[in-house]
């Protein structure tokens, strides 16, 4: 007999979201997490909290937010973000390659997500302080990226934790499952460990929400390839793999783009894992206003491409695939106040000075000769007599430069001058296990596996090569929310 209905593996966003879906279906339900409970919540707790969903307008927002103030009101345009534009950014980013079913649940199930968390008591802002600019005494939302949870990732994870705790939902800490039982044609259950014992605990389904593995270093240089060891982990440290590899032990099927990850602009000097006193503060993303050299004093990308929201999760492997695994971002006075405040904390790597030449000379690990040079050449190429607008895609570029810049291009000349180094941090990998749209995880034939879902980083199949930012968080919570009510629903309706 089964101790549980439903047993979640995992405790951050998407596990959370599962757990608290199935208890809706009348389920009796067990979290499971291998760190202890002060290191808990996986990734969901080292984010910024940001949720990219569809939204028509304010009013959309007003029922997320019911606090926002007529004042906050006037002085904001906050836009929209319809369905169109989310699946055109979800192909776009993904050169096409997501998983359509998958995606049109992600896109289409997003605002109801977001309202379904504001009612179990989540609570959002706006993010003025991270995607809005201030142009001509209003603010401007850009990037389809308007809302954060409440207190960030940590805030999330708080609230989910005392949403838990109300419905009667039992959590054990340094609890890791080890595998599933299986009967050959079911699940039934978990093995767990922890400091005393190893035990089973009997479930009439499981949800595998427990991350992605890009904490496992062997795994990272399996699938990510040669370097990826070097590279540091934004989150937790506990994300290695299990959940995956345990449904690949019973025949699961591997899916999605396991050759590929969300890696950013990290502090160079960071520790190797996550630190959750500093949270995100590492992360350094305000590269769009500056340019970024390599050991060898050149640049290697286009700094405006896109808005950030579209480029930072693939351009922390372009600064994991230079000379010494390191890159500068540079900036002038000109744009120092937009910079975000993960410029400003005390764990960073930083240079000033008040030319250009005693600047270069301060870039330790870099060819200065050649960075000033390359500096120079990029502010002889800038057009300057576009507008500049850090809240559209300004097209203000540079002209007949190898490399080009294709927004927000400035001359770097007004002292003081500024430089961070930074590194590649990895947050999630995209390979993962092959679910239905129901959340229920398939085999290698492509048959349901009773009894066995999944929800989070370790879906395979939603993400490849790229990521829109903030859709994160969102597609774990839609997910989570799917297989909860699937699971809760099987045992309901036995």
């Amino acid at each position: 007999m089964a101790d549980w209905d439903v047993i979640v593996v995992g405790a951050g966003n998407a596990a959370f979201a599962a757990a608290t879906a199935a208890k809706e279906q009348g389920a009796s339900v067990l979290v499971l997490e291998c760190a202890p409970q002060e290191e808990a919540g996986g990734n969901t707790r080292f984010t910024a909290g940001a949720m990219r969903f569809a939204y028509d307008g304010l009013d959309h927002l007003q029922r997320l937010m019911p606090d926002l103030t007529a004042e906050e009101i006037r002085k904001t345009d906050f836009g929209q973000y319809s369905e169109e534009a989310f699946f055109d950014d979800m192909g776009r980013v993904t050169e096409y390659r997501t998983d359509p079913d998958l995606c049109e649940v992600l896109v289409t199930r997003s605002r109801e997500t977001m309202f379904w968390m504001r009612d179990k008591g989540i609570r959002f802002a706006p993010i003025w302080g991270r995607q809005a600019f201030q142009v001509d005494g209003k603010f401007s939302f850009w990037g389809g990226l308007t809302v954060e949870a409440l207190g960030g990732g940590p805030g999330l994870f708080a609230a989910w934790t005392k949403i838990a705790d109300r419905e009667g939902i039992e959590v054990r800490y340094q609890t890791r499952a080890v595998s599933l039982l299986f009967d050959g044609a079911v699940v039934t259950g978990v093995r767990v460990k922890n400091a005393n014992e190893t035990l089973a605990i009997g479930a009439k389904t499981v949800i595998l929400a427990a991350g992605g593995f890009q904490s496992n270093v062997e795994w990272r240089t399996r699938y990510l390839g040669a370097g990826w060891d070097l590279a540091k982990v934004r989150g937790s440290r506990f994300n290695t793999g299990d959940g995956i590899r345990m449904a690949l032990d019973i025949g699961a099927m591997p899916y999605g783009n396991w050759s590929g990850c969300h890696a950013v602009g990290w502090e160079r000097n960071a520790p190797e894992f996550g630190d959750l006193s500093v949270g995100d503060g590492f992360q350094k993303h305000s590269y769009p206003f500056g340019i970024i050299l390599n050991a060898h004093g050149k640049r290697f990308l286009d700094e405006g491409a896109d808005f950030r929201n579209y480029t930072y999760a693939k351009y922390g492997r372009e600064i994991l695939c230079q000379p010494g695994h390191f890159a500068w971002q540079i900036f002038d006075a000109k744009v120092v106040h937009l910079l975000r405040d993960e410029y400003r904390i005390k764990q960073v790597t930083k240079v000033s000075a008040n030319s250009l030449g005693e600047l270069v000379e301060k870039l330790e690990d870099v060819d200065a000769l050649n960075a000033l040079e390359t500096i120079h050449t990029y502010n002889a190429c800038v057009d300057t007599e576009t507008p500049f607008n850090p809240n559209v895609k300004d097209g203000r570029s540079t002209k007949e430069l190898g490399i080009p810049k294709s927004n927000w291009a400035n001359t770097i000349d007004q002292p003081p001058f500024v430089a961070y180094a930074v590194t590649c941090g990895i947050t999630f990998t995209f390979g993962g296990l092959r679910i239905q749209t129901n959340g229920q995880v398939l085999d290698v034939d492509m048959r349901p596996i009773p009894g066995l879902y999944a929800a989070g980083e370790l879906v395979g199949g939603v993400f490849f090569n790229n990521y829109p930012g903030g859709t994160g968080l969102t597609a774990g919570a839609v997910f989570g929310r799917i297989a909860g009510t699937s699971a809760g629903g099987v045992v309901s309706n036995q």
